[in-house]
């Protein structure tokens, strides 16, 4: 009976000895498997891993948004726009007086016609060659109780001279015109007879005298008398 029962317990061992090999014999190749990436699924991908819609490939329509890729410049120039021609204005070149001496007897035909008698130049008279739309000015005080007689006169080609007082204030651009003629041509006259023009005030009072030439272009002149 004993020797039955070792019996037993030997073929026991032994299989326990088999089952042992058999799992470590399992083990040792699931551990080279692993080494050599041979799980199973490993070296494989999951279906559908690289081919996930848009993953690898561009999404439909991806380089060509529309926009993105901006427009080639056309190869045509715009025309250029030419800037209108330069109006001529602003000051004019002012001469020496003596340089007025062309025009001068029509000045003093103006003066004899035109002032009151008796009248006397004030000051020198005021020469520049002009370009359509310049200006020349000069600063006169008006004194109270005396009137005031401006003459101009200008050569061809200059077809329009004015003359006018601009009151004297502290803002360029700003002076109010107190008087201009009323004559078209090559001649002015502001103040002429018997209605000269009066300082308005009881004191002295400064004003600008102002030559223009309004059209053409040329030498001109003005001059102020006093009564």
């Amino acid at each position: 009976m004993r020797s039955k029962t070792l019996n037993l317990c030997a073929v026991g061992a032994v299989t326990l000895l088999t089952l042992a090999a058999c799992k470590k014999k399992d083990e040792e190749a699931q551990y080279a498997g692993y080494q050599q990436g041979q799980q199973p699924g490993y070296q494989q991908q999951q279906p559908g891993y690289e081919q996930q819609p848009g993953y690898q490939q561009q999404q439909p329509g991806y380089q060509q948004q529309p926009g993105y890729q901006q427009p080639a410049p056309s190869q045509t120039a715009p025309p250029q726009q030419t800037p209108p021609p330069a109006q001529a204005g602003g000051a004019a070149q002012a001469l020496d007086p003596s340089a007025g001496a062309a025009v001068q007897p029509v000045l003093n035909q103006l003066a004899r016609n035109e002032a009151a008698a008796g009248a006397r130049p004030v000051g020198s008279s005021l020469v520049g060659n002009f370009q359509q739309g310049q200006a020349l000015e000069s600063q006169l005080q008006l004194q109270p109780g005396k009137c005031y007689t401006v003459v101009a006169a200008a050569l061809p080609p200059v077809t329009e001279v004015n003359v006018k007082f601009l009151a004297v204030t502290p803002i360029p651009g700003s002076a109010m015109v107190m008087a201009q003629d009323q004559d078209t041509g090559s001649q002015a006259v502001l103040g002429r007879k018997p209605n000269c023009y009066k300082n308005p005030a009881p004191f002295a009072l400064p004003v600008k005298v102002v030559l223009e030439v309004a059209g053409g272009s040329g030498l001109a002149a003005a001059q102020v008398y006093e009564k």
